[in-house]
């Protein structure tokens, strides 16, 4: 880099991204009633962008496979090329599983449900798929593959002579001058088929074939390769990969476990948070992910607001933190809902590393790994409903966990909220993006804006804070406000503008 690069003008950045709907997966009718075991609780994008795996409340995983990429082979530069129309992603159902059922500990009178919590792809071998699944106490690796189905043809059975069940058809008519086998040999000989001494007619029997195998169709099997179980005392809320492709972590809400793929019954324990006495437990961890690129990093947050960074090369137990990132709080704005809505539910890391998106309750941050001092990007998610925090607590709503995702560019940021909306924001320096879409046929409905009170200065925002309407009885575009529908599941692909979440049993896709 020269010196000259320090005085060119940054680059605008990019214009709003104009989202439409793609597909949609287990749509329901008006008015029907949507069953608990079918509610989307995971969501997950392969690092190909080929393959997309939910898991469900009633413990099953269902895969769907893109389609237009297969139709006319080629890379996207190719198609380019060819001047071939690029369309958007299209998926396709390709199969499911029952991953989890539901168990009790008998040790602590506990039921453990089938729910799954959280699943993450692995790297593919030999055409097949592997994916981790988790429920709270139990993790699986499944393998998914396409064997041929074997089905055995050219019987001996004449259909003509044989009945229902298979044996040979005798003439009912005392006079027929020959009696036939199903097999067309005549019984001009007595052959006692159960002697020692039976030998073949002369000439052999013509008809007599040998079946034959053949593989005409295939059909997709998943089999569960290994468990990895007995290993968390609390409820499991993360599972994240190693970029080593050998091993991956597990985090409940006070240790973190790292596993080895190929050793299901032994673990290494490298956070633990747990007090010598419960009665002084301060918090606990609420999410964990590997680094994408650097084997020995990964980065855990806490339900005080906290994200820390460790490096597996200090020491074994990684008590001690590389770094630590948290957001001091504004003198004077302290409440009694502070701390829960100070709770982070979901971290992810940008696909170079270089950032990590956390969600809280309110707002989506955005951190420089390089810098600790604060967040770089605060997006309120839903500033409007701090006016009704006290009623959020008293339905537990305050409690929701819902995740956040990265653009495979780095460029943009979304989340979910109420009413079955999202928020998607755009995070390159000068955006002003800050779009809410529904998850629904007609994305952009919510978009048309009836502001409740005249539209706040940019003066008064501080660093980078975007918001929406306030008005506490509406939502940010002045529509009525639905807690029961949230929309705490989504995913980005992971090389194109495209996005799936999931609302309660339908999953929507949409393109931009």
């Amino acid at each position: 880099m020269n010196g000259d690069d320090t005085a060119a003008p940054s680059a605008p950045p990019p214009p709003p991204l104009e989202w439409k709907f793609s597909q949609v997966f287990g749509e329901r009718a008006a008015g029907e009633e949507v069953q608990e075991v079918d509610i989307i609780s995971a969501i997950e994008f392969d690092k190909s962008g080929d393959h997309l795996a939910t898991g469900d409340r009633g413990g099953r995983v269902v895969l769907f496979e893109r389609t237009d990429t297969k139709d006319h082979g080629g890379s996207r530069r190719d198609l380019e090329r060819m001047d071939y129309p690029i369309r958007h992603p299209e998926f396709r159902y390709k199969t499911e599983f029952q991953s989890h059922e539901p168990e009790f500990d008998y040790l602590k009178s506990l039921e453990i449900e089938e729910k799954i919590n959280k699943i993450r792809w692995c790297q593919t071998a030999n055409g097949a798929l592997f994916l981790l699944s988790t429920n709270d106490k139990t993790i699986k690796f499944w393998k998914v593959q396409e064997k041929k189905v074997k089905k055995i043809s050219d019987m001996n059975l004449d259909p003509s002579k044989a009945v229902g069940n298979g044996s040979v058809a005798s003439s009912s008519n005392s006079t027929s001058p020959k009696p036939c086998l199903a097999n067309g040999g005549s019984p001009d000989r007595s052959y006692n088929y159960m002697s020692s001494d039976f030998s073949f007619p002369p000439g052999g029997i013509p008809s007599l074939r040998l079946p034959t195998v053949s593989s005409p169709e295939t059909s997709l099997v998943a089999r569960c390769r290994r468990v990895y179980a007995h290993a968390h005392d609390y409820h499991i809320n993360s599972i994240s990969n190693n970029s080593d492709g050998e091993t991956f972590i597990s985090a409940d809400d006070l240790r973190i476990n790292l596993w080895n793929l190929e050793i299901s019954n032994q673990s290494f324990n490298i956070v633990d948070v747990k007090p010598a006495n419960m009665e002084d437990l301060t918090e606990v961890i609420t999410s964990a992910e590997f680094h994408p690129t650097h084997c020995n990093m990964l980065a855990y947050s806490s339900s005080k607001g906290s994200i820390r960074l460790n490096d597996l090369r200090q020491s074994a137990l990684c008590d001690s933190h590389s770094k630590l990132f948290e957001e001091q709080e504004a003198p004077g704005s302290r409440s009694f809902f502070t701390e829960i809505i100070a709770s982070i539910s979901d971290i992810k890391f940008s696909k170079d590393g270089r950032f990590i998106l956390s969600r809280d309750y309110m707002t989506l941050k955005l951190w420089d790994i390089n810098m600790d001092s604060g967040p770089v990007s605060t997006f309120q998610v839903h500033e409007y409903l701090r006016p009704k925090l006290c009623d959020l607590y008293e339905n537990d709503s305050i409690f929701d966990k819902f995740e956040c995702c990265l653009s495979g560019d780095g460029m943009r940021v979304a989340t979910g909220s109420y009413s079955n909306l999202f928020r998607v924001f755009g995070c390159a320096p000068g955006s002003t993006e800050a779009t809410t879409l529904e998850a629904s046929k007609n994305p952009m409905r919510r978009q048309v804006q009836t502001p409740s009170r005249p539209s706040r200065s940019l003066s008064s925002i501080t660093r980078v804070v975007r918001r929406g309407a306030e008005s506490p009885g509406v939502d940010a575009n002045g529509n009525s406000f639905d807690f029961t529908t949230k929309l705490l599941h989504l995913a980005w692909h992971p090389s194109e503008n495209s996005i799936a979440c999931a609302a309660a049993n339908s999953l929507y896709m949409y393109y931009a």
